[in-house]
């Protein structure tokens, strides 16, 4: 019942993005009493133009904001409180008075490698078919196995399950923090390694926009928030922002501390043909969102320089 509700929260429909709304509200339920009695939380599901249009490459129809644009409109509208959002959906730059103040602890980053006939890539015959909406995945897969083939392959994750049943294709890849939270860890054939497949910016991660005046708001998500999670994507968030990334770019990054304390930055970029890929790295060492964040810049900056205007707009 919206009319008594305390708190609105705005989220897409797919079973995925309500898996991670009910997380959100279950999490504030537990710190904070008031949001614990029935009806004191309202989930409000927004279709949003990635949604409704799924026969097409994300890049072919506009790439950033398009799972989130409608659900940012309702947030400044003043029809929801605050929105979910899976952080690789999330464009770099926010509309004006909304901020991103809470990012919950982070799932498993890698990519999960699904297939009924084949257990890994290496094992997959020449010209085999792999299904897979993300361009970043895409172009991995071809500058590591030139041999296969990769389609677009868009849907959530039981449609799919579904194509894959019906050998539409041979493989597709999912991620596994997805397949967590949906309690199905088992569709992994297998989950592919950080260095074998390098995750995309802020896979695993879910954050928490707010309008910038909403005090009452941010005090409540103050407890669901992790700050060793946001250094991280922080920093894989700059070095997007600093290579101008879109989804007609495949991008990669992974940030993750060291057992003393430092932390090991990531970021490739790929041609969308696999045809070459350009890597670097930074070590940050006392890191903080300030230095996180600039050590991601930097790290893109060299990426784009390196790369030249045809490389990123390829």
């Amino acid at each position: 019942m919206t009319d008594t509700a305390k708190l609105r929260i705005g989220t897409r429909g797919s079973p995925l993005a309500l898996a991670q709304a009910h997380e959100v509200r279950d999490k504030l339920a537990s710190a904070h009493p008031e949001l614990a009695q029935d009806g004191a939380i309202a989930i409000t599901v927004i279709t949003t133009t990635g949604d409704k249009i799924l026969d097409r490459a994300l890049s072919e129809i506009g790439g950033k904001g398009l799972f989130t644009k409608e659900i940012d409109d309702a947030l400044m509208g003043g029809e929801i409180d605050l929105a979910v959002h899976s952080m690789k959906d999330v464009p770099t730059v926010l509309p004006d008075g909304m901020i991103l103040p809470t990012i919950l602890p982070r799932e498993d980053v890698r990519d999960a490698f699904i297939s009924l006939k084949y257990k890994s890539f290496a094992e997959m015959p020449a010209g085999s078919v792999i299904g897979s909406a993300s361009l970043r995945r895409q172009a991995m897969i071809l500058n590591k196995y030139p041999d296969l083939k990769v389609i677009t392959f868009r849907g959530n994750v039981q449609t799919r399950l579904r194509k894959l049943g019906e050998e539409q294709v041979d493989a597709t890849l999912l991620a596994m923090a997805g397949l967590n939270r949906l309690g199905q860890p088992e569709v992994a054939t297998a989950p592919i390694a950080e260095d074998d497949m390098l995750p995309a910016v802020a896979q695993g991660a879910i954050g928490i926009t707010i309008r910038q005046e909403d005090v009452q708001t941010k005090n409540w998500i103050a407890a669901l928030h992790c700050e060793t999670s946001a250094v991280r994507v922080a920093a894989e968030r700059a070095a997007l922002k600093a290579l101008d990334g879109s989804c007609r770019t495949p991008i990669a990054a992974l940030a993750e501390f060291n057992a003393d304390g430092s932390m090991r930055l990531r970021v490739s970029i790929i041609r969308p043909d696999g045809s070459e890929r350009l890597d670097t790295e930074r070590t940050i060492a006392n890191p903080d969102i300030q230095t996180a964040m600039a050590a991601g810049t930097d790290a893109g900056e060299e990426l784009k320089q390196r790369g030249g205007p045809d490389f990123i707009s390829s």
